[in-house]
């Protein structure tokens, strides 16, 4: 039996593909909010301010990290790229200690071996 048919190889997949998804959510959130920021939208936009509103939480944690830049109503929200890098940092932890779990035959498992000793 190999590693791609073991009974743990679907729930793996899965549960990597809500992470993922997860993560697109709130990456495509931010995304908005840094751009939204940028052009200047007017918060009181009922889209504008949703994006503001629901994007809060993920980018509350790091407001006071970095200065906000602004330049004649353009904003440029440093703290929303950290929040999109930190994210995506947790996701690949995430996946990867899922992918620890996945299980591996005797060789696959010494092959890797020998190939972490090399490098």
């Amino acid at each position: 039996m190999n590693s791609y048919t073991s009974a743990s190889t679907k729930p793996l997949y899965r549960g990597t593909q809500i992470v993922w998804y997860i993560l697109g959510v709130i990456e495509i959130l931010l995304a908005f909010r840094l751009v939204l920021k940028l052009m200047g939208a007017n918060p009181s936009a009922v889209f504008s301010g949703f994006i503001y509103n629901v994007s809060y939480i993920f980018v509350s944690p790091f407001l006071s990290v970095f200065r906000v830049t602004q330049v004649s109503g353009s904003v440029f929200e440093w703290t929303t790229l950290l929040a999109m890098f930190v994210y995506w940092v947790i996701a690949v932890g995430i996946i990867n200690l899922f992918l620890m779990g996945k299980t591996v035959s005797t060789p696959e498992a010494a092959a890797k071996l020998e190939e972490q000793e090399r490098n």
